[in-house]
């Protein structure tokens, strides 16, 4: 008889509604995995057992429970640990990964030696400054003391997925940097072509696909583009028509723009993965309309809309797969072993680039 695994997954009502859908359970369930509601009336503790606990839940109460479980548990895979992801709660330390990960290619290797070097491909991330109160918000030394002009991306500093963190605005000048309040990230707008390349990664998985962006912005379009000083947004993805009309060229065929070399993207989505230590996440890509072959990664968000990728369900069967028959080997061979879990997955890299596919827009990334 095939041994069955058990999945308890604890994640918010809308995340709930949207991920667990009756095609990701059956298909799961056919490959010998059961998903598992975790009930959040009750005691972590009071439920399972299970063999890994997926989640997207915070809070010291949450996380005091998973402490307990795995206490009493201690071969419980937890998907993932909330001490990672913390780091891309703040927009500041998620993008500084991205910064030791360019260190860490330029000496062409990772943590494991693995890293390649990608030729003429580079990547990077935007300049950036934090924003702790109004008096340093207009200071425009300061902005300049960091490499930063008009126009500029306003995003909140805490990136933790609620609908405030998602709140961002496009700034035109210094009045419309009157009207922010912070805590915020100031973060450099870079002409790209009108397309931003959304990466999901799933364990070994990564999946690229292109969707449109904010519009290129000339300088003489920039003196008299908004006489409000911002334009508000939420996801840079899920522009309106409406809010584009004022902008630049971007790509009216999404399918005209080309797609970031292949092991680039491999290469960048191993690095996080492993320097970060987490399994599910995506990362924003754009192109520097100003140097060509140059890419930044602009955003990193954990456990994000994977229900709008196409084929997910058989992407993250495929994934917890890996990670319960990768529990069963390492049980077989660290018996002695007590601690923290390890979550390895023991496929090789995997690597899908679609040239026509996108994510819908959704409320979330």
């Amino acid at each position: 008889m095939t041994k069955r695994y058990s999945i308890g997954y604890a994640l918010a009502p809308k995340k709930q509604k949207s991920f667990i859908q009756d095609s990701l359970v059956n298909q799961s369930k056919e490959r010998g995995i059961d998903l598992i509601k975790i009930d959040s009336d009750k005691l972590l503790t009071d439920q399972g057992p299970f063999d890994c606990i997926l989640h997207k839940l915070s809070g010291e109460n949450w996380v005091h429970q998973l402490d307990d479980y795995v206490v009493k548990n201690p071969n419980v895979l937890i998907i993932d640990s909330p001490n990672e992801i913390e780091i891309v709660h703040n927009r500041v330390s998620m993008l500084q990964v991205v910064s030791d990960l360019v260190v860490i290619c330029n000496n062409n290797q990772t943590h494991d030696g693995t890293i390649t070097n990608t030729a003429a491909a580079t990547f990077g991330i935007p300049k950036q400054m934090v924003i702790h109160d109004v008096d340093s918000l207009m200071d425009l030394c300061g902005m300049e003391a960091h490499g930063l002009k008009f126009p500029v991306i306003a995003k909140p500093l805490v990136a933790d997925g609620s609908a405030k963190s998602h709140k961002m605005a496009l700034v035109y000048n210094r009045e419309g940097l009157s009207k922010l309040k912070p805590q915020i990230v100031l973060q450099e707008f870079v002409n790209h072509g009108g397309v931003i390349f959304k990466v999901y990664v799933v364990g070994d998985y990564v999946k690229c696909v292109k969707r449109k962006s904010l519009p290129d912005i000339s300088e003489e379009q920039l003196v008299g583009i908004s006489k409000e000083g911002t334009m508000s947004f939420s996801q840079v993805s899920n522009m309106t028509t409406e809010n584009r009309a004022g902008g630049g060229n971007y790509y009216d065929h999404i399918e005209d723009a080309v797609m970031p070399p292949e092991n680039l993207i491999t290469d960048i989505a191993r690095g996080l993965r492993q320097s970060m230590r987490l399994h599910l996440f995506n990362f924003d890509v754009i192109r520097d309309s100003r140097i060509g072959d140059h890419y930044l990664v602009i955003d990193i968000n954990y456990f994000p809309g994977y229900a709008k990728m196409p084929c997910y369900e058989s992407v993250l069967t495929d994934f917890f797969c890996d990670i319960v028959q990768g529990k069963q080997n390492l049980e077989g061979v660290k018996k002695e072993e007590e601690g923290c879990p390890v979550t390895g997955s023991v496929k090789e890299e995997r690597m899908l680039v679609s040239n026509n596919c996108s994510a819908d827009a959704g409320e979330e990334h």
